[in-house]
């Protein structure tokens, strides 16, 4: 998993490039709308037609938008994949923990049965060595 990229540089200067191309496809878009509201009507009263730099402006916002957000949407994309198979090493791994807890803990009952028994044993022959001495 590589989340520091050398490449990040270059994505945001991109990324600040389109950013500013489509701040200024919005001002010409907002400018030629304030022109179009500013015409007076057409004297037979039919809709004046949409300005051809309008529509141009337009579309040429459209496909801005889509160009930065589709450079977002991919890096998502790639982080949500990369946090994904972060999530299935780590839940891998606490399962793998929790192995090694219950191997550990079986483990330590083994050893404290053993002490245990290794005591009683010592205690007898203590006993046994006392009622030699006492009674031999």
């Amino acid at each position: 998993m590589n989340v520091i990229r050398p490449e990040k540089a270059e994505s945001e200067t991109e990324v600040e490039g389109a950013v500013s191309e489509v701040e200024a496809g919005i001002r010409d878009f907002v400018r030629n709308d304030i022109a179009y509201l500013r015409r007076p009507p057409a004297l037979n009263g039919a809709e004046p037609a949409l300005d051809v730099n309008a529509d141009a402006a337009v579309t040429n916002v459209n496909s801005l938008i889509q160009r930065v957000a589709g450079n977002s949407l991919a890096e998502i994309e790639n982080l949500i994949s990369e946090l994904e198979s972060l999530r299935d090493v780590l839940h891998a791994e606490g399962q793998r923990v929790q192995r090694e807890i219950s191997g550990y803990a079986q483990l330590s009952q083994a050893a404290m049965k053993s002490t245990r028994m290794i005591a009683d044993n010592v205690a007898q022959w203590k006993r046994a060595a006392d009622g030699l001495r006492n009674g031999g």
